[in-house]
């Protein structure tokens, strides 16, 4: 996004990007304006980069998803924020910021990301450390009602779609042909989703991207997406056990449940080179079961497989429901605490003390990352082994996240 509407800067505004993961921020090279993209996860250490900002006269701006969940608590760290999508308002911003006269809030209506066909400036990107892969956008929000998910509450269960030619002229104007689209769920609209791959299968792209199980059912779509040189998808599984997923409606994987067998199948058949993401801490989870879900991503042998703590993320239903039933740990504002830790359970679980929650999950990723764990999930003919191209992305892309697995756990969220 940032990449997105530095496209959207009028090109006399000298535009430069820094990444906090990555680098150090220069915070007394001259600026006259600071945007900060927030989600949950950054928002403490957003608002640190803001602080130092501000004590030296900048104006800062922040927005994102988080700002948009819970705008009264950004504001208290910016001079201005902005609610929703910033596209069609960002020159507007730009031009008050020129005049310091920034408004304390701007708003946008979610909807088509890069509506008026602009590029992002990916000159920004350069230098920077990231993975040889092009982050694109095809659509963005979701159908679904997952009761954890934030996304469905920021786009209101709607799903908005680019138009094919920009995004075709997107990927022909940067020279990489492994491309992730970032989409919350690319597969939200079939017929849409269709049509893009219909569109790619003459540009011989390889591509990911997130999808939800119920592809699988649709033989005609899973052919398409194959061609066009789909490699595999980050997939929510969520569970393994039914009561589970009722509990937060992750309707794509009810219908007709029967343990994944159909799913597994296809997705196997079709070569895919699935992530499967697993939510742990449902009311019927335990220890056992969560031990229960490594053994069922391991026999599967998933290319990779990311077992998280459920995160009551503010302004969803599953928030709201543990702040009713008093089960939000870390006074309700984990991201904020000082006291929290990256992958540990901030709430109380029904079945598990939130330790057990925390320690089995972790359990659960070093065995799944162990060298005899890679090893068993490479040995798979039809998926991790199926081609040279597949073959080197297995392994340069999971011992990356061997050494996350070790690196972030118990990470803290700010410096201060």
């Amino acid at each position: 996004m940032l990449a997105v509407l530095a496209g959207l800067t009028p090109p006399d505004v000298e535009v430069v990007l820094y990444d906090d993961r990555m680098e150090a921020i220069p915070y007394d090279e001259q600026t006259d304006l600071v945007a900060i993209s927030v989600e949950s996860y950054t928002a403490r250490r957003s608002y640190e980069i803001a602080e130092e900002y501000r004590q030296r006269g900048v104006q800062v701006i922040l927005g994102g998803m988080h700002p948009t969940l819970i705008p009264e608590e950004a504001a208290l760290h910016a001079d201005s924020i902005f609610l929703g999508d910033a596209e069609l308002v960002w020159r507007d911003v730009v031009g008050d910021a020129r005049k310091r006269k920034l408004k304390k809030v701007y708003s946008g209506p979610p909807g088509v990301g890069q509506v008026g066909g602009e590029l992002p400036r990916r000159d920004l990107y350069k230098g920077k450390g990231y993975l040889p892969i092009s982050l694109m956008q095809y659509s963005r929000g979701c159908r679904f009602t997952c009761r954890f998910c934030a996304v469905s509450q920021y786009f209101e269960r709607s799903h908005y779609i680019r138009r094919i030619d920009d995004v075709l002229r997107e990927i022909e104007a940067q020279d990489r042909r492994l491309l992730f689209f970032v989409d919350d769920n690319i597969a939200s609209d079939r017929k849409a989703l269709k049509e893009l791959c219909h569109a790619l299968i003459p540009m011989k792209v390889s591509w990911i991207s997130q999808m939800s199980l119920d592809i699988t059912h649709d033989a005609e779509l899973m052919r398409l997406i194959a061609d066009s040189g789909n490699l595999g998808n980050v997939t929510g599984f969520e569970s393994i056990t039914l009561d589970s997923l009722k509990e937060t409606k992750k309707s794509p994987n009810i219908s007709a449940f029967s343990n994944y067998e159909h799913e597994l199948k296809v997705l196997r058949d079709h070569g895919m080179q699935t992530w499967a993401a697993f939510t742990l801490g449902y009311d019927n989870d335990t220890c056992d079961s969560i031990m229960a879900t490594l053994e069922f991503a391991l026999e599967n042998r998933f290319t990779f497989s990311a077992f998280n703590i459920l995160m009551p993320y503010p302004g969803t239903p599953f928030y709201d429901r543990l702040k009713e039933e008093g089960r939000l740990l870390y006074d309700g504002q984990w991201w904020l605490h000082p006291e929290y830790r990256f992958n540990d359970a901030a709430f109380v679980p029904a079945k598990m003390t939130p330790d057990e929650l925390t320690e089995a999950c972790h359990v659960a990723r070093k065995r799944y990352n162990s060298i005899p764990g890679l090893l068993h999930r490479f040995a798979d003919l039809k998926t991790n082994m199926r081609t040279l191209q597949r073959i080197l992305l297995y392994w340069r892309y999971t011992t990356i996240f061997r050494n996350e697995v070790h690196r972030k756990h118990g990470m803290r969220f700010g410096l201060k």
